[in-house]
């Protein structure tokens, strides 16, 4: 398999992370991908396993999400054979169905009067598809709203990229769940958070439960208010330990659309808890909120899950 070049040595890019926009830098062709509300079938799952997987590559080569991917597909990916494409290399190749392509891509959803555009993690299908928008996606994880900087997303990828697999051979093995918000299925996993530190950002949870005195009154279980580094190197360590909150919202582009909330842990890179709900500043803001702290203090082990 080829590796990228690695010239850019870690020091060089954090001194750079914060000029970089993902939603302006990664992929300038973005305005070209249209709606999705696409739901994979099993056929799709089963020729996934036949295709060479590519990584769609930032053209910036500082860009984080490069040198996430390129270590995660070199230590954790086992699906399929892999490779690194450029974008153009993408444009000539996608229209192959012997490949798949892994790469953020902007999407939008039919149904969301809202227009709101996010970024999202796809894994999409090569084929005789003339538009973009319409190649199969396997994997569509949200990652930030367009326009939101790289920082709010970029310290989890890894997490996310490692997800991926579990959740391909998830719904290879279970074809019958294979529907819309397939995802809610791992909410069965929510009551084994309760033997877990579950790792926020303050900044991340509503005001009536911001502070440690305010959740200990409605979760009972071990937390942790931290900071971005210090999930980023939980997750660098794999800490068996430790699951995190992964909130999307708009964080301040001013639209009113899905705030998605997550909890995934950081070393087996499973989902919790998955969730989301129209963003209304008044009684469901751009926030995890009380009521989600109450379902997750309610929730029970499931027993004899798959």
């Amino acid at each position: 398999m080829k590796t990228i070049p690695c010239i850019f040595k870690t020091l060089i890019l954090r001194i750079m992370k914060k000029k970089t926009l993902f939603a302006l830098v990664l992929f300038p062709f973005l305005s070209t991908f249209g709606q999705r509300d696409y739901i994979p079938t099993p056929d799709d799952v089963i020729r996934f396993y036949k295709t060479t997987t590519l990584v769609v590559l930032d053209q910036n080569p500082m860009a984080e999400f490069n040198l996430i991917a390129t270590d995660v597909m070199k230590n954790d990916w086992n699906l399929t054979p892999y490779d690194f494409i450029s974008y153009s290399d993408f444009e000539t190749k996608r229209m192959d169905g012997k490949y798949s392509f892994l790469m953020i891509n902007q999407v939008r959803f039919d149904k969301d009067k809202t227009g709101t555009k996010y970024n999202f993690l796809s894994l999409l299908l090569g084929g005789n598809e003339k538009i973009v928008s319409n190649m199969p996606d396997l994997f569509p994880f949200p990652l930030s709203y367009a326009g939101v900087d790289e920082d709010t997303y970029s310290y989890k990828i890894a997490v996310v990229l490692r997800f991926m697999q579990n959740h391909v051979e998830f719904i290879k093995t279970h074809p019958d769940l294979i529907k819309e918000n397939v995802f809610k299925h791992y909410n069965d996993n929510m009551g084994e958070i309760h033997d877990k530190i579950l790792y926020l950002l303050p900044e991340e949870l509503n005001k009536d439960v911001n502070t440690e005195g305010k959740i200990k009154k409605v979760y009972p279980y071990k937390f942790k208010l931290v900071s971005k580094e210090e999930i980023e190197q939980a997750i660098k360590d794999r800490d068996t330990n430790v699951v995190f909150l992964d909130k999307v919202g708009p964080e301040g582009t001013k639209i009113d659309a899905r705030v998605y909330k997550i909890i995934m842990g950081v070393a087996d890179s499973k989902i919790y808890f998955w969730d989301y709900h129209k963003l209304d500043e008044e009684k469901h803001p751009n926030a995890f909120l009380m009521s989600d702290f109450e379902k997750l203090a309610k929730s029970k082990k499931k027993r004899n899950k798959d």
